[in-house]
Order: C-alpha cells, then structure tokens, then sequence
C-alpha cells in the first residue's frame, strides 16, 4: 500500500476531496508528490494539513519528500536509533539481502561511478556495512520511528540512491550542524527528508565526508 506507485486515493488518510483535487492537478500516485510544492498544493480546494501529512509520512518512508511540507501534529515523531522489527502493515520497504556493490554496478556508467563513490564515502564516514533498503536505496545504521499516530516502522540511519536524475542522499538534513556544512557543499536542492544531487562533481566531496560523519555521529530527527 506505501509504494510510490500506489493510487493517492488508496492511501490511507487521505479523503476522496483531497484525492480528486490532486488527481485534477496531474498527481495520480504517491511517487507524482516527489518535489512537489505542498504550499502550492494546500490552496487546493479539499487538500488539508491532514491529508498532506499523511501523504508526507509515506514519502519519508521511502527517503523522499514534499518541498516545504505541512508541519507535523504537536508531538511531531520520535526517532531512535535501531530497529524494533515492529512496522504498519502496509510498509513494505524493508532491509533486502541484495548486495550493493552489485546493484551500483548495473547501474549506467555514470550513476555506477559515482554511487561506487558514495559507498566507499558513506563507508569509511560511518564504518558501518551498507545494506539495500528497497528496490534502489543503500542504507547504513537503523532507526525507529513512531509518528503521534502511533504508526511506526523501521528504516536506515543515512544512505544514499543513485537515481537517474539525481543523487539522492538521506539523512543529512537534520543534524546539528546541517545547515552551516550543507551552505559549504556545493550545488544541491535540499527537501524535508534528503539532499539531491545531480552530480558528484558539483559537490565537494570533503565537506560531504564531513556532513556524512557528523549526522552519523548526532542522533537520528524526524524530518
């Protein structure tokens, strides 16, 4: 029920008003909100904070996110670090027995380059072994969360996905000193859940290793 491919108007939470208003607007599945503005979409008439948390959660559970999302509930979302094996039942991106390295290298030349770099950097910031979280995301560490819901579900502690339009990088938003290190970084979007990239040569990849040690080292935030 959580994937990114799944019907807006499937999702749990999210009223028929609010499903048919986006459905006006082009965005059919959950994947379609990826980047998408959310004070654009609450002038949307039926579209509530409501419904654009609950949309929100279920991007997050797959390491994307709304560009300036609704504010969470008071209470917001506990985080801590390792995983409890306790998840809704319609979470289905879970931790893969799929090797890494072998996902990055079917990738094309480009994304294959850079994400066997993203490996070896994530790898050597965090010393953690890196795992595949779904069909695309490389993960390190695990965390638990438990929305003011009391939906929860476990996921990684940092990763990165080499998609083919951009860099995805997870993680690294929320940490103490996030903002001061990401100005430094280079060129990027920043979203509630993830840093994009286009690609690596765009970045500094000094300021990145220290971006990625320094969120591996702070305790795991909602976003």
């Amino acid at each position: 029920m959580s994937e990114l491919s799944t019907s807006i108007d499937a999702v749990p939470g999210v009223g028929r008003p609010a499903a048919r208003a986006l459905a006006e607007q082009g965005l059919d599945s959950v994947g379609d909100l990826v980047g998408v503005d959310w004070t654009q979409l609450a002038r949307l008439h039926g579209v509530g904070p409501a419904a654009g948390r609950r949309l929100q959660q279920v991007l997050e559970e797959h390491g994307e996110s709304l560009v300036d999302p609704p504010a969470p509930r008071s209470g917001g979302a506990t985080v801590t670090r390792g995983s409890t094996g306790r998840s809704a039942k319609d979470i289905r991106t879970h931790a893969t027995t799929v090797d890494p390295a072998q996902y990055v290298a079917g990738l094309s030349a480009r994304r294959s380059r850079e994400g066997q770099q993203l490996l070896e950097l994530f790898g050597e910031a965090t010393g953690e072994q890196a795992v595949m979280w779904g069909p695309s995301m490389i993960g390190y560490g695990e965390t638990h969360y438990v929305y003011a819901s009391g939906r929860e579900g476990d996921t990684f502690h940092l990763g990165f996905s080499p998609r083919a339009a951009d860099l995805a990088l997870y993680g690294l938003v929320s940490a103490p000193r996030s903002d001061e290190l990401l100005d430094r970084l280079g060129k990027h979007r920043r979203g509630a859940a993830c840093v994009w990239v286009r690609k690596l040569e765009d970045v500094d990849l000094d300021v990145l290793r220290d971006l990625v040690e320094h969120a591996w080292a702070s305790d795991p935030t909602a976003c």
